[in-house]
């Protein structure tokens, strides 16, 4: 996935040459073809001669002649640049800036953003220096073109290394001025429309990498235009026979429709008249991904899909947003828990609308949604509403500072975040379109990703309440710290200034910050865990493949000099968290050492297995035991180098276990429990029993009797109130203890079934 790769379209890529005069024509400058300026549409291409006539008519509309002028010097620069380069259609390349800068002034950027546009593949195409630009055009255009440029110069360890790197590089940029990320969608949004001319896996995976980064990139900063068409252009690529298949059932409905919309229009426009409502009100059509999304997300058939109608209300006024939902419920009956006021609580974007749903005529549903003309600018604009209406918007100042919390909030991801990879993974979680609004106890309202818990929330709200809190209450009642929370939810955090964060929150929060926060505190407060686990596991590869354990000075310089580890402790407890894997650092030393290549594959120079981890269950979060399988003393046991959260230890039969070594067989370790072990482990049973009096006390008295400690009961019901099932977790000393504790459970009157329990 090259996240910020030069334009895929490149045919011919010549080294760099001689520059030729500039230019003498000013207004009619050569480029490559005419493409269309609409943003929106798909061009039509029309080969041969072609000027940037039309681009300097649109710039003229908002842009002093000062200002045309330096534009104008920035795309003679970039025609001279990209001389005698093509595209895979076979046009000129110059065609594709100007087709950017095109997009962009559908925004109305600035001239600043213009020239980065018409600049944005010289350094990275043409091996132009930053310097030069800086001298030439000035430090705000050549930061610009800087940020939209990938790395070429770094060596990685891997393709992927080198994606991750390139995309928070850009993101950064963005950070310090969203006109960065502006022209990268203007350039995607380009070339997802010319796609055509690739091999059909290069556009599915570039089709993908766009629906994956970009499409909710643009939904986060509001840019709903290119949102729609970014996500059906990925859509047409990656699967162009469902595409084929709707448009066409599309476009044949169209005709069908057309009665009831006329009808529903009429009826709209006649009760909003009447109650002296000023409105625009007009059909509002589901893009073809939207459809195909909602088919599969509820399975539903197309026509079921189609059957909802979608009109849009664009009032003069915010008390008439209300008005007008009123006297829309007094024509049509609106349908109960399908109304949603966005404008009260708007979405992370800065999105403004109210949202119901009624029962049109023939029964059929019809979608409204209601919003002022400001509230429309923001809702198709985003915050490129910006640069497109300066004057007079009121609510874009609120808009602007939640862009700028959610940019700034990737600069505090980037600052506990070593590994270019984790960041990516971290900001691709943090890309959610769907929100849910929850409460503090003051009444302050916090956006969160659906799916987000009360460890997300804490974070949400600030470092240090995450890292200390130990409980929470959730409408005035406690919650476990995983509950998913829900709309409305009025969540208070109680923090203890002696916890700390634990591993295994990272199994469900949902926010990058939340993610990031945690695993920079695993890696800073047990370092000294980490290092010697990460010394314990690479002596072990090493013996493995008969190599000593004692390295020389030489040697450790060599592989921390190709590695990128600042210090032999860093190196080992990269080893330890699981972001290195010992058998590849061993195999590294091997090659270091005089062997066979390092790059060669592990197993074949691996006499034999690495002897198995002895695990005592007291070594801290560096060594886990899985909460899905909870192992003890005497179960056959398995070992996952996670990334960033150490060893974790599961049963041999753990259903999870199996799952996760199919996908990364190579984070798969042998380990053993030791022989001196003196303490307690978590185990769950469950039981079966009658619904009579008395039971459960004489159960708790059995499993006191047997040695056990019970840490949590749990019951289920069934629907003849017969048998009940109840859960527990106790804490035993191993295997034998557990089967003892069982068999005495089962000899209680009433119980029919005990069963230790599996996740």
């Amino acid at each position: 996935m090259n996240l910020t790769s030069a334009d895929p379209h490149i045919s011919e890529q010549p080294a760099r040459r001689a520059r030729r005069p500039a230019k003498q024509q000013p207004g009619v400058d050569v480029s490559a073809a005419a493409v269309s300026s609409s943003p929106l549409a798909a061009p039509t291409v029309t080969t041969g001669v072609a000027t940037i006539t039309h681009l300097t008519e649109k710039l003229a509309e908002y842009m002093g002649e000062a200002d045309l002028k330096k534009v104008k010097e920035a795309y003679r620069f970039s025609d001279e640049m990209h001389l005698g380069q093509v595209r895979k259609s076979g046009e000129p390349y110059i065609s594709h800036p100007i087709a950017v800068a095109e997009i962009c002034t559908e925004w109305k950027l600035d001239a600043q953003a213009i020239m980065a546009a018409l600049l944005h593949d010289v350094m990275e195409d043409q091996d132009v220096k930053k310097d030069e630009l800086i001298e030439r055009f000035g430090a705000q255009v050549a930061h610009l073109v800087d940020g939209l440029s990938k790395l070429e110069k770094i060596e990685f360890q891997s393709q992927i290394e080198a994606q991750a790197e390139n995309f928070r590089k850009m993101l950064l940029a963005m950070a310090s001025d969203v006109r960065v990320i502006l022209i990268k969608l203007a350039d995607r949004l380009h070339n997802m429309r010319t796609l055509e001319v690739m091999a059909p896996a290069k556009k599915a995976r570039i089709a993908r990498e766009t629906m994956e980064v970009y499409v909710p990139i643009a939904h986060r900063l509001g840019l709903n235009n290119i949102y729609r068409e970014l996500q059906d252009l990925s859509f047409s690529h990656l699967y162009p026979t469902r595409y084929n298949v709707l448009h066409k059932a599309v476009k044949a409905a169209r005709g069908n429709r057309r009665e009831v919309v006329t009808k529903i229009l009429d009826a709209v426009n006649h009760t909003l008249a009447a109650a002296g409502i000023e409105a625009e009100v007009y059909g509002r059509e589901k893009t073809l991904y939207g459809i195909y999304k909602k088919m599969r997300a509820k399975h539903l058939s197309f026509s079921q899909v189609l059957d909802v109608y979608g009109f849009r209300v664009v009032v003069d006024s915010f008390p008439n947003c209300y008005v007008a939902l009123g006297t829309l419920h007094s024509l049509y009956k609106p349908m109960p828990g399908k109304f949603k006021d966005y404008i009260a609580i708007r979405k992370l974007n800065g999105y403004q609308s109210l949202h119901t749903t009624l029962i049109g005529p023939y029964g059929t549903p019809v979608e409204f949604q209601i919003r002022t003309q400001e509230m429309h600018r923001t809702a198709e604009s985003g915050v490129a509403a910006h640069w497109l209406y300066k004057n007079g918007e009121a609510n874009m100042s609120d808009l602007q500072q939640r862009t700028h919390a959610w940019l700034q909030s990737l600069l505090d991801i980037q600052q506990q975040t070593g590994d270019s990879a984790e960041f990516l993974e971290h900001v691709k979680v943090d890309l959610f379109p769907d929100s849910v609004y929850v409460f503090t106890p003051k009444s302050k309202i916090i956006a969160l990703p659906r799916g987000a818990t009360p460890i997300d929330f804490a974070y949400a709200i600030h470092t240090g309440i995450g890292d200390h809190t130990v409980s929470v209450n959730i409408n005035g009642e406690p919650a476990q710290l995983r509950t998913e929370l829900r709309n409305g939810d009025i969540v208070e955090i109680v923090t203890n200034q002696n916890s700390r964060p634990s591993p295994t929150w990272l199994s469900f929060v949902r926010t990058g910050k939340a993610r990031s926060a945690i695993r920079h505190h695993l890696r800073t407060i047990n370092l000294p865990e980490s290092i010697g686990l990460g010394k314990q596991l690479l002596d072990q590869a090493l013996k493995s493949i008969s190599v000593s354990t004692e390295l020389t000075a030489p040697i450790m310089e060599r592989l921390l000099n190709e590695s990128s580890a600042k210090s032999e402790e860093e190196l080992y407890a990269d080893i330890g968290i699981g972001k290195r894997m010992a058998a590849l650092v061993a195999r590294h030393i091997f090659g270091l050492l005089g062997g066979e290549s390092a790059s060669a594959p592990v197993e074949h120079t691996s006499p034999k297995e690495l002897d198995p981890v002895t695990i005592y269950g007291t070594e801290g979060v560096s060594v886990q035991l899985a909460p899905c399988c909870l192992p003890i003393p005497g179960d056959h046991i398995i070992g996952q180098l996670r990334r960033d959260q150490g060893l974790q230890v599961h049963t041999g039969d753990c259903a999870v276990a199996k799952r996760s070594k199919q996908k990364e067989p190579e984070r798969w370790i042998a380990v053993k429990w030791g022989t001196e072990i003196n303490r307690r482990f978590d185990s769950r049973i469950r039981l079966i029993i009658n619904n009579e009096k008395g039971i459960l006390a004489r159960v708790a008295a059995e499993i006191g009797e047997s040695d056990g400690n019970i840490t949590f009961v749990g019951m289920d019901e069934d629907r003849e109130h017969v048998l009940h099932q109840l859960r527990f977790t106790i804490q035993v000393k191993d295997r034998v203890h557990l089967a003892a504790l069982i068999r005495n459970v089962r000899k209680v009157a009433g119980v029919n079934r005990v069963t230790r329990e599996r996740a």
